[in-house]
């Protein structure tokens, strides 16, 4: 995983306009049933902006790329959701995991519209939760008033880090203090990822 991730790096250094959709379509595959739990899309974010100090890469670029991808695939989960109803959990492919799926089924029986918010803070069920949600018939109005939120939060917090760790060995003299807000708000936004991970976990008891 570590060569193609280096390989992947390498590449979008010399093609930023495929960088940008590399970006776009981890996002949007993360947020796919079934696939967002193959799909490396948070670790491929990543990594991809650790070109983002050097200026390969710009900040509102990699931001607006991966919060288009994960509004259009969250959006569109949620909509096949709606549409399909709950027999949709028990169709193919989601048939497939039956236990992922009562687990973000239970997630969500139990947090209601805040389990939007946490699951996308949760790689288990990041892309389960909106086709649920949909499934369950949460109205779009209540969904996408919380999952554009998430993912508003979701994004710079796999942004962030890469740019952070990246600038801080490009530039060692460069004094903490100028980071910690940046640091601050990272380690808020993973604190509460680690807080909704318990939580799911809480569904298992």
């Amino acid at each position: 995983m570590s060569s193609l991730l280096d390989s992947l790096v390498h590449f979008a250094a010399s093609h930023p306009g495929l960088a940008y959709l590399a970006l776009f379509l981890a996002a949007l595959l993360e947020a796919v049933p079934v696939v967002g739990s193959l799909v490396p899309g948070s670790t491929v974010i990543l990594a991809l902006s650790a070109l983002i100090p050097g200026g390969e890469l710009s900040l509102v670029g990699v931001l607006a790329s991966a919060i288009a991808g994960a509004l259009i695939g969250d959006g569109a989960a949620y909509w096949t959701g709606h549409r399909g109803h709950r027999r949709i959990l028990s169709a193919w492919p989601l048939s497939t995991y039956p236990d992922v799926v009562a687990k973000a089924e239970a997630f969500f029986v139990r947090y209601g519209t805040w389990a939007v918010l946490f699951g996308r803070f949760v790689p288990p069920i990041r892309a389960f939760v909106p086709v649920t949600a949909g499934a369950l018939q949460m109205t779009p109005q209540r969904f996408f008033a919380v999952d554009v939120p998430a993912i508003l939060l979701w994004a710079p917090a796999h942004v962030l880090p890469g740019v952070v760790a990246t600038t801080a060995l490009e530039r060692s003299h460069t004094t903490l203090h100028h980071w910690l807000p940046v640091l601050a708000g990272v380690a808020g936004t993973l604190l509460l990822g680690l807080w909704a991970y318990r939580r799911w976990k809480g569904t298992q008891a």
